[in-house]
């Protein structure tokens, strides 16, 4: 049979379309001009303005602390939840269920007006505590469901064998039930990050003086700012450490192979 030339150039065109807008911040990034439309040379002028941008730098702090906090309370709550989930079933754990499955489903305009209406009526002040329990709020959802999915195939029969052979409850868990869930944990940790230092919707309802995340600034900065191209630098910079922890993580796994 002749094989078709329409695969392969579906293919290519499909990463041109997802590639090419990411090549053109790049290439703005070393550009002169304040306009993309216009070429007047290379330039790292905005680089040097990103540097020097203060409220920029802090909105990366304050993304990376969030982010980081969300993730990892995200992960024991959701880790418990999950586990809550596949070994008990009952009509309390369906509504469990739905409790945690919902703001996968919920619009983030909705979660944000609601979280908001929630802290102000409880007289909260906000600010980076806010923002941080709003993440974690949705962050639990996503890793719950991703180790739920992991525990789909584990086998119990092996935490039975570890208790027959003397281990307490406490060194199941970790010894046998959190390595085995390892490759979960670490995908549900990873998506639970991504998603807190991607979000603005939320953020930007919860989010209090002082407690700006990257996302906003970025929002603000292309209303406002005279420095406009200095978002393509940090796409760029942003893009580079993203690549380069791709590139170590494939190399470990690598060099973890016989």
């Amino acid at each position: 049979m002749r094989r078709s030339r329409w695969p392969p150039v579906v293919t290519a065109a499909v990463l041109v379309f997802l590639w090419l807008p990411i090549a053109v911040l790049a290439a703005n990034s070393f550009n002169r001009s304040r306009f993309g439309s216009s070429w007047e040379g290379l330039s790292l002028r905005w680089y040097r303005a990103l540097l020097a941008d203060a409220d920029t730098w802090r909105a990366l702090r304050n993304s990376l602390v969030v982010g980081v906090g969300a993730t990892l309370t995200s992960l024991a709550l959701g880790t418990s939840a999950a586990v809550a989930l596949h070994r008990h079933r009952s009509r309390l754990q369906r509504l469990h269920y739905a409790l945690v499955y919902s703001p996968l489903v919920v619009p983030d305009l909705l979660m944000g007006m609601s979280l908001l209406v929630l802290f102000v009526a409880l007289g909260a002040d906000l600010g980076l505590g806010t923002v941080y329990l709003a993440h974690t709020t949705f962050c639990v959802s996503y890793v719950a469901m991703v180790v739920l999915a992991r525990l789909q195939d584990f086998d119990p029969s092996i935490l039975e064998a570890a208790r027959d052979l003397g281990a307490g409850r406490w060194t199941v868990v970790r010894r046998v039930l959190l390595p085995l869930l390892a490759p979960g944990l670490a995908a549900a940790g990873l998506l639970a990050f991504t998603l807190s230092i991607d979000d603005f919707v939320i953020t930007f309802f919860v989010a209090g003086p002082g407690a700006t995340t990257l996302p906003v600034r970025v929002y603000s900065m292309i209303k406002h700012s005279r420095n406009l191209p200095a978002i393509n630098a940090l796409s760029v910079l942003m893009l580079a450490a993203t690549f380069t922890a791709v590139r170590a993580s494939r190399r470990l796994l690598q060099e973890d192979r016989p």
